[in-house]
């Protein structure tokens, strides 16, 4: 979709972000299927029990790791384009990443260690945990290939490390063994993944000789940090939005909910991969009209984009809605049958994910990132209170889906409200929305009760696309954005 209106100027999504961003969509959806495919193949292969608790030492792992980089990518990637001694400053970087993995990594024990007896989950979380050293290495030279515009080797080594797990898995079809050999498996593959970042991955810019002798002055690093807060903040919440909830779950409920959430996200992830890396590429196109002062050709163009993003939103919670009772079992098995109505529930969330993320991005390029950190502050509290107080008074995984709807909701709300006073939308486009939303989702949920689901889907989705390329075409004829 090339939407320029009559002047040529750039429209909804321009070739040039469609030729910059394909790359990256196309690996991002490659490397998750391979990661959805590995698991789905433990998840067969191992009982709920042992699944899941591979699942919640993947958990804190993951949410650790979060932390572990303490935002100094973006600091990095700014400072590269005008330091003098570019080596000096990688070095120090690289330096800096290793040392903060290791005490996260000693971070991750302590927390296994506090949360759970079992001491399955415990071994598991030592082994899995591993994983933040190697990840704060592999995430810096992942900056430094964004600083010098290499990403398409970040591209290519992710997509080789998402099929060598594929690999490991298959595995378990020849000779079956333990979680636990598994984890370690998989910490080869991370070393090796690892070693292809160090030798293919902008490798002309890491000096071994430079890294062992580069000299990090703890002032640098207390100010490196100070001006990246906001960022450490907003980038960790935006893990442990979802990844929490298998903490909560394990401690309130069964070993099999926790599998049958971990199950429902998976879908969930491969599908938020569109809007998330749609979201980053629009970024310099928001940025590049706030810092022109052409608040005009900025409002149009996030209006536009507005709109397409609910199409997508919409058409990939219809599909789930239909199609749920026939992708669970088919990939998963049988075993998880408590996943289908999990998953459904879960992609409400969907219906407002992607303009959230639309919304940041246009927060953000404003310079109210300050405003954005705290809606994420605020957002991850209601969610967890609302797992904590709803699980005592229900136990059900239902109440960590609506508790994660909820606050994306405010989440939504508090940007509106936010970009009603900024001039960028109006409160009669806001009521619409949410409107629209809520009628969609009542009406789906009615007629697909009477029609076949899934003939539904193709008919219905066909309709709503023909129907936004029609209006496209005719709105951008007449010069105006899809939301006048």
């Amino acid at each position: 979709m090339n939407w320029i209106n009559k002047k040529g100027k750039f429209g909804v999504l321009g070739s040039s972000l469609i030729k910059n961003s394909a790359w990256g969509i196309f690996s991002n959806i490659l490397q998750t299927l391979f990661v959805g495919l590995f698991f789905a193949i433990i998840a067969r292969k191992y009982n709920s029990s042992e699944f899941a608790q591979f699942l919640i030492a993947t958990t804190v792992y993951q949410i650790v790791a979060a932390f572990s980089s303490m935002g100094l990518g973006q600091w990095f990637i700014r400072e590269y384009v005008v330091a003098v001694d570019r080596l000096e400053l990688t070095s120090k970087f690289l330096k800096t990443q290793i040392g903060l993995g290791f005490i996260f990594y000693l971070i991750n024990i302590v927390l296994a260690y506090l949360i759970y007896p079992d001491g399955q989950i415990r071994l598991l979380c030592i082994i899995l945990g591993t994983n933040i050293i190697f990840d704060n290495l592999i995430n810096a030279i992942r900056s430094l290939n964004v600083a010098e515009s290499n990403q398409k080797k970040t591209a290519t080594i992710l997509v080789i490390d998402g099929f060598l797990k594929l690999l490991i898995g298959c595995l378990l079809f020849i000779n079956p063994f333990s979680a636990v050999t598994l984890s370690v498996f998989l910490i080869g593959v991370r070393i090796l993944t690892l070693s292809l970042f160090i030798r293919l991955g902008s490798s002309d810019s890491i000096d071994l000789r430079l890294l062992w002798h580069a000299k990090i002055a703890y002032d640098d690093l207390r100010k490196m940090i100070l001006k990246n807060w906001q960022f450490i903040v907003i980038g960790s919440i935006s893990v442990i939005y979802w990844r929490i909830g298998n903490i909560i779950i394990s401690k309130f409920l069964s070993l099999q909910d926790v599998a049958d959430y971990e199950i429902a996200f998976r879908f969930f992830s491969v599908l938020q991969i569109l809007p998330i890396i749609a979201s980053a590429t629009v970024f310099p196109q928001f940025r590049k009209y706030f810092n022109e002062g052409n608040l005009h050709s900025l409002r149009r163009f996030y209006q536009n984009l507005f709109v397409a993003y609910v199409m997508i939103s919409v058409i990939a919670y219809a599909f789930i809605y239909s199609y749920s009772d026939i992708l669970i079992p088919l990939i998963f098995g049988n075993g998880y049958l408590g996943s289908i109505v999990c998953l459904q529930q879960m992609f409400l969330t969907f219906l407002v994910l992607p303009t959230v993320l639309l919304q940041a991005n246009l927060i953000v390029a404003i310079g109210l990132e300050k405003l954005d950190m705290w809606y994420n502050i605020i957002g991850l509290i209601i969610n967890i209170l609302g797992c904590v107080i709803g699980l005592y008074l229900f136990k059900s995984l239902s109440v960590i889906n609506y508790s994660i709807l909820l606050s994306f909701v405010f989440f939504h709300i508090a940007q509106d409200r936010l970009l009603i006073k900024k001039k960028f939308t109006s409160l009669k486009n806001c009521l619409i929305f949410y409107f629209s939303i809520i009628i969609f989702c009542l009406s789906y949920y009615y007629l697909t009760k009477y029609v076949n689901p899934y003939i539904f889907f193709i008919t219905f989705s066909g309709i709503l696309i023909c129907s936004f390329l029609l209006v496209t075409i005719l709105k951008n004829r007449k010069g105006h954005s899809l939301m006048d």
